[in-house]
């Protein structure tokens, strides 16, 4: 059993460490990929703390790009030596949300997180003789992984890893939720809470369709590249009551949002995105919170303006087609990705990615096991 370098969490609270652990080869239906890229989502940090729960020990990372190296029998979405991007939604194609049009709420991406395993629900890490689980299918904090053939798509010829990497998740997340969830919102207001990798992804999807982009955070650095990225205006909330904020953003958007997406995954800033809204608007979560977390809601605001709150997970995309689309979009210089890049770290450094995350980094970073 080939043995691999990963980034290890063994429980809540410690440092990720970096082991050796023995890598199965594919299965049917499986692949082998060598990870070129894998980008520092703050997902990640959610179950380092446990503020959401997952099966243990766990190799981390679930936004990644690689090469095929190996394929099970009976694979044939990819080939070995095929550049491709993880996918962490994986799409099966028979359940009831694949065959109704929503892949992004195929059943076995529950599958999947809740067992620690691929698509049958076992493993293919062992670390010292016992179980080692995957995160969400894909664990790319690692030289190399076993996914099922559903969890990657092919990357377009041109594409850089770390650019491959990151549209994995934070970019099709965020571009996802204004192009499939945002409806028509050319030449009208778009509020982005939050200006992490996610929220300037919607940026970038609010640009790309002609809305008119204004972006919240309390990181001078952030809203910087939210300027560069083509924001109308931004916002730095530091220091200012949630009321004055809200105040702020409807002068600024001339009485309020169309749609405001909520990057950020806290209660106090879907409130915000909520409040912020014109009447008749929508508010997008697309921020993880902990597994408890909720937020109130004024009922007779909701009813008296008919304001919507939805969510949308992954950007309610459908990643086989969304992914070579957003991919064809960046090579013809409609989404300047290589903006959204931040840091990059090795894979010994990937604790210390994280420790910069915590404190605020600007960016998306990227990790290079290779």
């Amino acid at each position: 059993m080939p043995q691999v370098k990963a980034a290890v969490l063994r429980a809540p609270g410690e440092p990720l460490r970096i082991e050796e652990v023995a890598l199965e080869h594919p299965r049917a239906g499986e692949v082998r990929v060598r990870v070129e890229a894998a980008g520092v989502c703050h997902t990640e940090l959610h179950y380092m703390d446990g503020a959401i729960p997952c099966p243990l020990p766990i190799v981390l990372g679930h936004e990644g790009s690689g090469i095929v190296e190996e394929v099970g029998e009976g694979v044939d979405a990819v080939a070995a030596g095929d550049r491709v991007a993880f996918t962490w939604r994986p799409r099966c194609g028979h359940c009831e949300y694949c065959v109704t049009g929503r892949p992004v709420m195929c059943v076995y991406g529950r599958v999947q997180a809740r067992s620690g395993g691929l698509m049958d629900a076992t493993s293919r890490l062992r670390l010292d003789g016992g179980p080692l689980h995957h995160f969400l299918g894909v664990s790319c904090f690692a030289e190399q992984a076993v996914v099922s053939q559903r969890a990657v798509v092919k990357v377009p010829d041109g594409v850089p890893p770390a650019v491959a990497a990151v549209t994995g998740c934070a970019v099709i997340t965020g571009v996802g939720a204004v192009v499939h969830v945002a409806g028509q919102v050319a030449g009208k207001p778009l509020v982005v809470v939050g200006a992490g990798g996610v929220g300037l992804s919607a940026l970038m999807g609010a640009v790309l369709v002609g809305a008119s982009a204004v972006v919240v955070d309390m990181a001078p650095e952030k809203l910087e590249l939210a300027r560069r990225l083509g924001a109308t205006a931004t916002l730095d909330a530091s220091g200012m009551a949630p009321d004055e904020v809200v105040a702020a953003v409807q002068e600024l958007t001339g009485g309020g949002a169309e749609v405001a997406v909520d990057a950020v995954g806290l209660p106090q800033t879907l409130r915000q995105a909520f409040a912020v809204l014109r009447p008749g608007g929508t508010a997008i979560a697309v921020g993880l919170g902990a597994v408890d977390a909720t937020a109130a809601v004024p009922i007779n605001e909701l009813v008296q303006q008919q304001k919507r709150l939805v969510g949308s997970l992954y950007g309610s995309a459908n990643p086989p087609v969304d992914l070579p689309r957003i991919l064809g979009l960046y090579l013809a210089g409609r989404l300047p990705l290589d903006v959204l890049l931040g840091e990059q770290y090795p894979l010994d450094g990937v604790d210390e990615a994280y420790r910069a995350l915590r404190e605020g980094a600007t960016g998306r970073a990227v990790v290079l096991p290779a």
